[in-house]
């Protein structure tokens, strides 16, 4: 990727968490404000609003070669008053520049230009203290260089679309649609959110079954985003607080399900995604044609063939919609969503989609496709963070200092989110689950079982797996993924 150049005093579109794209002015940060460890990032003074925050570089874009991009994707009221602070903005510095630039003409005819503005490059130091950069810099300074286009930001999750804006088709609920050559269809949702009012809810009744981590952050926000949402929980207590929200409260599974057009799911395992829909007062019982059910719980492909079957059985429509997260992302509405069965099912959740996640991908054929991939992708992330716990307990056994090992790890190609933060919390013993152990300890066992269907090895998965079995062993059920490093240590 290019070297992308930015500079005090550019304007830029800035992605701050589960946001969208704002437009603001990179200036000079507070002195007693630091700049974030490991982190490439500038100082941003958001317009329309009093926030401002430090970006990541990926997570930036230079205001003026994306403007109609932004301005098509985001449409709400707050957004337009931001844009148009920017265009009175340029309008008033414009007008300086003039009256500079009329005086200078009558009184110092001849003269040299001035010396044009440092161009500081991603980790220049020099942007974030306050020097010679910032003095050079004025209110007038002229709109920001044509730098690349970015891709892939970090900071939250969010990726920019490396595809030109040109390329997209909109569909319903302003979903963009890219085709690929593997045959799978790549749905991206435009990230919106109530700030702007930029999505518009559907008109449909939502249901939702479990109240868990990841399903907890996803009610929260199809409610913040004013969906209708009918509410139900094995434990009962966890509804109170979406009821206070506005949720209503389902009695049983299939009462919810006869009560509203879009019933989504999110339980622990196969067993439980089986009971919910055939068990007493189950999914079953509440489908009738036309109902549309939505299992959003990472299960085998076996159980969504039959989960599809039995629900098409009745006349009612199948999706299933596995995600790819943890409970902080659940709950800043950034999960990746994976879908595959019924396509029409898909385009009715958009606005529901666009609620809870930042991306979703519709993978053609057959119901259990989407399982299959979430399982692929939950054994590669359970893997990895093994290795990486790993890794801690052997720099600790030669006398190594484990803090460094991070601090060198998260400056090399491996740097992520995931790593920073999953390795701070073993260094400072935090547990808290964000995405249970027994989870994906779960998904491995189901992905190794997978792989033996097809005849094809995992021994990486296998090693890993037998790992969180033994972390399992030691109490660490109910805790972190990342407690697995407690496997290494006792």
């Amino acid at each position: 990727m290019a070297t992308v150049h930015l500079r005090i005093g550019d304007l830029v579109w800035g992605k701050l968490g589960r946001y969208p794209p704002w437009p603001g002015k990179i200036v000079s940060p507070p002195k007693d404000l630091k700049k974030p460890r490991g982190k490439k990032c500038f100082f941003v003074k958001f317009f329309g609003t009093e926030d401002h925050a430090w970006i990541k570089v990926e997570q930036l874009k230079p205001y003026h070669p994306h403007k109609e991009e932004m301005i098509k994707i985001n449409k709400g009221k707050r957004f337009q008053q931001a844009v148009d602070a920017v265009e009175e903005y340029l309008k008033k510095a414009k007008g300086k520049d003039q009256a500079h630039s009329d005086d200078k003409s009558k009184s110092d005819k001849g003269r040299k230009a001035a010396k044009p503005m440092k161009i500081i490059e991603e980790d220049d130091e020099d942007a974030f203290k306050g020097g010679s950069s910032d003095k050079e810099q004025t209110d007038s300074d002229p709109e920001p260089s044509s730098v690349r286009r970015l891709v892939a930001g970090t900071v939250s999750g969010f990726k920019w679309e490396s595809s030109p804006a040109s390329s997209m088709e909109p569909i319903t609920k302003r979903l963009k649609i890219i085709e690929e050559d593997t045959g799978s269809t790549s749905i991206q949702a435009a990230d919106s959110t109530a700030i702007n009012g930029s999505i518009t809810p559907t008109d449909k009744r939502i249901g939702f079954l479990g109240l868990g981590l990841m399903g907890s952050g996803v009610v929260s926000n199809l409610l913040k985003m004013g969906h209708v949402v009918t509410v139900w929980n094995r434990t009962a207590e966890k509804c109170d607080l979406f009821i206070q929200e506005g949720a209503r409260l389902g009695r049983t599974p299939a009462e919810v399900v006869s009560m509203c057009d879009i019933t989504f799911s999110c339980v622990s395992d196969p067993k439980a995604a089986r009971d919910l829909v055939l068990g007493p007062s189950g999914v079953l019982q509440g489908i009738r044609p036309g109902k549309c059910y939505v299992e959003m719980s990472t299960v085998d492909p076996e159980t969504i063939t039959e989960l599809a079957q039995v629900i098409t059985s009745r006349g009612g429509r199948f999706l299933e919609a596995p995600v790819s997260g943890s409970q902080q992302l659940s709950n800043d509405g950034m999960l990746v969503i994976v879908a595959a069965g019924d396509r029409s099912v898909y385009e009715d959740c958009s606005s529901c989609f666009q609620a809870m996640g930042k991306t979703s991908f519709f993978i053609a054929g057959e119901a259990g496709n989407a399982a299959r991939m979430m399982l692929i992708l939950n054994m590669v992330q359970g893997s990895f963070m093994a290795t990486i716990a790993e890794g801690l307990t052997l720099a600790q056994a030669t006398g190594q200092s484990q803090q460094t090992f991070l601090d060198i790890l998260c400056q090399g190609q491996m740097a992520s989110t995931f790593v920073d933060q999953k390795c701070q919390n073993i260094l400072q013993g935090n547990f808290k689950p964000d995405y249970y152990l027994k989870h994906i300890q779960k998904d491995l066992r189901l992905a190794i079982s997978m792989g033996d269907s097809v005849n094809h090895p995992t021994p990486m998965a296998a090693a890993a797996n037998e790992v969180y079995k033994r972390a399992k062993a030691l109490d660490q059920s109910d805790n972190d993924m990342s407690a697995v490093y407690r496997a290494y240590i006792h």
